[in-house]
């Protein structure tokens, strides 16, 4: 690694960056020769229009590294890296957009710009694929020591093994815990000096994974591999960065209270959400009106009982609120109320029902809850109040889900199927957690932009 102003930077990063910024230089001045050869005008050389080429290549790198286009994810992921480079494309065109009222010539034209992004668009994507075809898959990837060698360190080896994985384990350090559960360990008493071993593996990341910390967390050590610029993190940290969710087989409460997250000034952002819900709940239920209307008349023809129902759910701070949605089950789908768990192919679901399910048309109706403001857009689903009870006596800090509105959609639906399990409800409940602790605008858009790939491939809707 390169250390640039005090902070450790992988050098195939570095590499990529410089390599981007060569390919939006480039992207500008084939831009500006494309248009100029169309209206017929001498393009001259690029030394004649220094500002208009870099300006435009400034304005993408650092819209490149804000959304995270050098993150693991986009490094790991050809996919991921194109929703990014299109995120940042269009940043950066707004960017420019400024930087023209401000400064005016600093930039390119308007016809110039647009070749120019489609061009950035091509060549940052097609040296992407190239890199992948060439180099090693791990040449991204990050390096991790390990201390433990116990049953959390054996996850972790299970995770580094994934495809998905963004990092390599260079070793694991048994730190005198019991006997270690992994094979080709190394014991801390061989070590001589800890500090000098991290440096040797040449790792990025020094991550905890012991069973029991008291008499076996070198703090001195810890201390000298921080100083040094190599990331000490615990486990649960470090899993909830890797994996986006709060792993609950790990967290106690004082890590929920001393690390980062559910922090107090987020009042911009709540206003931002805020205003977003009622504006896009508005422009939705005057869109949908007509559709909604024809389903309902559908359900009435297909099936006895009113095709909008209302149940009971739990809302923000443990606040009970009606939702309502198109009916997609039979009338006496519920004997005396009685919550029951949907099922896959579960009978008591109508045909029209089964579609509305699919494409999501039953849950249109709830843009008027979004509009009283008893749910957002984004968020945990809200439950039942019958399976809130249960829930809470079989899993921790299930309460703290609802510090923040239930939602339409939300960071669980998209990353995990449905499920009607308890132990589904806890993978969901982890992902709900890892929302409600990081929430910020841009996970909301990730959020509603992912929500379309469900409906297009709604597995597991029920």
């Amino acid at each position: 690694m390169i250390r640039l102003f005090k902070h450790y930077i992988p050098y195939p990063v570095i590499f990529l960056g410089f390599l981007d910024f060569f390919l939006l230089v480039l992207a500008a001045e084939l831009g500006w020769v494309l248009r100029a050869s169309q209206i017929g005008m001498d393009w001259g050389t690029i030394y004649e229009r220094p500002g208009p080429v870099f300006s435009f290549a400034v304005a993408l790198q650092l819209a490149l590294i804000a959304v995270g286009v050098y993150g693991n994810e986009s490094l790991q992921s050809l996919r991921f890296a194109a929703a990014r480079i299109l995120v940042a494309i269009s940043l950066g065109v707004i960017f420019l957009s400024l930087m023209a009222f401000i400064l005016p010539g600093i930039t390119l034209w308007r016809s110039n710009s647009l070749y120019a992004m489609v061009l950035a668009i091509v060549l940052l994507m097609v040296i992407r694929v190239m890199l992948g075809t060439i180099l090693d898959n791990d040449v991204f990837k990050r390096r991790l020591l390990i201390l433990g060698a116990g049953s959390r360190a054996k996850r972790l080896s299970a995770i580094s093994r994934r495809q998905e994985s963004g990092f390599i384990v260079a070793g694991y350090v048994d730190m005198n815990e019991g006997p270690a559960q992994l094979d080709g360990v190394v014991r801390r008493s061989e070590i001589e000096d800890l500090p000098q071993y991290v440096i040797d593996l040449e790792v990025s990341e020094v991550v905890l994974a012991l069973e029991e910390r008291r008499n076996a967390l070198p703090v001195a050590d810890l201390l000298t591999i921080k100083t040094t610029g190599v990331h000490v993190n615990d486990m649960s940290s470090f899993l909830e960065r890797e994996t986006g969710r709060v792993d609950l087989d790990s967290v106690n409460p004082s890590w929920f209270i001393f690390s980062d997250g559910f922090s107090s000034g987020r009042r911009i952002s709540t206003a931002f959400k805020r205003s977003f819900d009622v504006l896009m709940s508005l422009l939705l239920l005057l869109l949908t009106g007509p559709i909604i209307l024809l389903f309902a008349l559908l359900i009435k023809l297909e099936s006895k009982g009113d095709a909008f129902f209302k149940q009971e759910r739990v809302g923000l701070y443990g606040q009970t609120f009606n939702i309502l949605k198109l009916r997609s089950m039979r009338a006496d789908a519920e004997v005396a109320g009685q919550a029951v768990w949907a099922s896959e192919n579960d009978p008591r679901i109508t045909r029209i029902g089964r579609f509305i399910r699919k494409v999501r048309i039953d849950e249109l109706p709830q843009a008027w809850s979004v509009l009283k403001g008893e749910m957002s857009f984004v968020g945990p689903r809200p439950e039942r109040p019958q399976f809130v009870d249960d829930l809470q006596t079989k899993m921790p800090y299930y309460t703290e889900r609802h510090m923040v509105k239930p939602g339409i959609t939300g960071w669980a639906q998209i990353n995990y199927p449905y499920g009607a399990s308890i132990e589904d409800s806890r993978h969901k409940l982890e992902y709900d957690l890892y929302y409600a602790k990081n929430y910020t605008p841009f996970l909301d858009i990730l959020i509603l932009l992912q929500t379309i790939r469900v409906v297009l491939w709604p597995e597991g809707v029920r």
